[in-house]
């Protein structure tokens, strides 16, 4: 956690906020902060600056926030849904990257169960972009997209989101390298373990996807995911 993160439920006054038991574990057993001391905080969807620890009341006291959140990463992600065990920390990473936007998408090979799983649960999800954003030092949290039916967002979402980005779909046949340090915004869709199927690449390919690689190595999500980011986007 570099960050604590203030959510709005959590204000007592003008410049006070009440720390929750996580944030005030993590105050006090890991950044060993006492009464006084100087904390860095932010706001969610708002300003970065610091804040007095109020020990004895458990709150934070806002001393500054003039601190701008760092800048978003111009992707709008298409993910087709991990299995729960990596779901946590692939949303963790993707958060911290930078993405604002992200589409949790079904597809052929992503097994039904994965959709009942309680990792997605709206606080399970939420809890996930928070921690994200701490590891980070940012605030702005994403907008998160379930989509349950794969041929209606790729033909019928898809083209409304696509208006002046360049479409990329990750896939190791069959395909160009994946361009490096693009100057345009983007829509990037990364598949499931085993990747998309023939039927869902045609589908991509109407849409105006253009398919690249990563080279020979077939990499797991979790990794392909923070790869193709930083290959993207280098600057940010």
């Amino acid at each position: 956690m570099n960050l604590i993160l203030l959510a709005p439920e959590q204000v007592v006054s003008d410049d006070r906020y009440a720390l929750n038991e996580r944030q005030l574990k993590h105050i006090q057993q890991v950044l060993k902060k006492g009464q006084g001391d100087t904390l860095r905080v932010g706001v969610l969807n708002g300003a970065i600056g610091d804040a007095e620890f109020d020990a004895l009341q458990g709150e934070a006291v806002i001393q500054s926030l003039s601190i701008e959140p760092p800048k978003a990463l111009p992707l709008e992600l298409v993910l087709a849904l991990p299995r729960p065990n990596m779901l946590k920390r692939t949303l963790m990473n993707i958060t911290a990257m930078g993405v604002k936007t992200i589409h949790l998408l079904n597809s052929a090979k992503v097994e039904k169960s994965y959709w009942q799983s309680p990792v997605l649960t709206e606080a399970s999800l939420h809890s996930y972009l928070i921690e994200g954003l701490e590891q980070a030092r940012d605030t702005v949290l994403p907008t998160l997209h379930r989509q349950v039916r794969f041929r209606p967002f790729v033909e019928d979402i898809l083209p409304t989101i696509m208006d002046g980005k360049i479409g990329l779909v990750a896939h190791p046949y069959q395909a160009e390298a994946c361009p490096v340090a693009l100057t345009e915004p983007s829509i990037l869709a990364i598949g499931p373990e085993g990747g998309w199927n023939e039927f869902e690449m045609q589908k991509w390919g109407e849409a105006g996807m253009k398919t690249v690689h990563l080279g020979d190595r077939i990499l797991k999500v979790e990794t392909a995911v923070p790869v193709l980011l930083s290959r993207l986007y280098p600057a940010y």
